[in-house]
């Protein structure tokens, strides 16, 4: 088969046909990984191009400042703590009740300084790596803007809060993607999270009552525009897949094997209808196991997940600051090593 360039290869995938090779990338690598494999490596994207990665993910722009030693004031009116991750966490959320929501103005979608990002990556790796750009659907919004567990509690108090909120997360992303696609990128993921390790966050029938009408509109707004969706959610979906899947996603993520979900009943229940990506599970097998361990959970994702094209390999989430970085390192061996299609597993 002839090389393919990362691009071609993402997209190969997301249509459910072998390419070249299984494509990799993962939504995170951690610092203190990249800097153990990659010494001098300035940022994640950095670091993906310099380990082959075949996409590098960026996000729009949206401004912060500094409000205490380690937190820091979103332009959503929300608080985040800086913690020992990449990522923060949550600690304030602007809207409480109906009238707060009433009140409340979201930033501008439309603001150019949010797309300089992605503009110069879809102008420096446009037909050589896939740009993914970070997008939302229906539930990390709402849930910034209340916290968990008062977004979950306002389903049964205050349900039309619920409602509003999950409608102002579709107009807003929806608006976000057109500036997305008018620039050149093809791919969004959307990082919403519905589920933990023993099942949805919240009943399959409220799951269905506010939240999934609107993941049904953006998705279908999103490809109205001719993006391709990676949709990634954590934890056991089994109880909602069928709504996720339904809702005209391209591809799902991660396929967490802690959570129970197994990599060969969803790709033999769904993979004539989406793409797969993920499954080595970063929780356990690369945080504690070896990477004799690691290489072999890899060739077993590839055996499984990329029978007949339509898989793209990473861990269960990302690669954090527990995963040992020669685990990593196994996982990125192994792929190079009997990724190649025909596949020899």
């Amino acid at each position: 088969m002839v090389e393919m360039t990362s691009e071609e290869r993402v997209y190969r995938a997301l249509q459910r046909q072998e390419p070249d090779r299984v494509p990799h990338f993962e939504w995170l690598v951690d610092r203190r990984v990249r800097d153990v494999l990659c010494p001098g490596c300035k940022n994640h994207n950095d670091f993906a191009l310099q380990m082959g990665h075949d996409a590098i993910i960026v996000d729009p722009i949206f401004k912060k400042e500094r409000v205490g030693s380690n937190r820091w004031l979103s332009e959503w009116g929300y608080v985040t703590q800086d913690t020992n991750e990449e990522h923060g966490i949550e600690v304030e959320s602007p809207i409480k009740t109906l009238a707060d929501f009433e009140r409340f103005t979201p930033p501008d979608p439309h603001l150019p300084a949010r797309f300089t990002a992605i503009e110069s990556a879809v102008q420096t790796h446009r037909g050589h790596t896939a740009v993914i750009v970070h997008l939302n659907d229906v539930f990390s919004l709402p849930r910034y803007l209340m916290s968990m567990q008062e977004l979950l509690m306002a389903i049964v108090t205050e349900p039309e809060l619920v409602r509003g909120l999950v409608e102002m997360s579709v107009t807003f992303n929806l608006e976000l993607a057109k500036e997305v696609a008018a620039r050149g990128a093809k791919i969004v993921y959307t990082g919403d999270d519905y589920a933990y390790n023993k099942g949805p966050l919240l009943s399959p029938r409220h799951f269905r009552e506010f939240f999934y009408p609107g993941l049904c509109r953006v998705m279908r707004g999103y490809k109205e525009l001719g993006l391709y969706v990676i949709k990634h959610t954590d934890g056991n979906l089994w109880p909602i897949i069928d709504m996720i899947i339904d809702s005209g996603i391209d591809c799902l993520d991660p396929i967490d094997p802690q959570a129970g979900m197994d990599l060969g009943r969803v790709k033999q229940l769904y993979g004539q209808r989406i793409a797969l990506k993920g499954n080595v599970d970063c929780a356990q097998l690369m945080s504690f196991g070896t990477p004799g361990e690691v290489a072999a959970a890899t060739r077993e994702a590839m055996r499984i997940g990329g029978a007949g094209g339509g898989y793209i390999l990473s861990s269960s989430n990302s690669i954090h600051s527990g995963v040992k970085p020669e685990n990593y390192r196994a996982l990125l061996d192994t792929w190079k090593q009997y990724g190649k299609y025909p596949l020899n597993l």
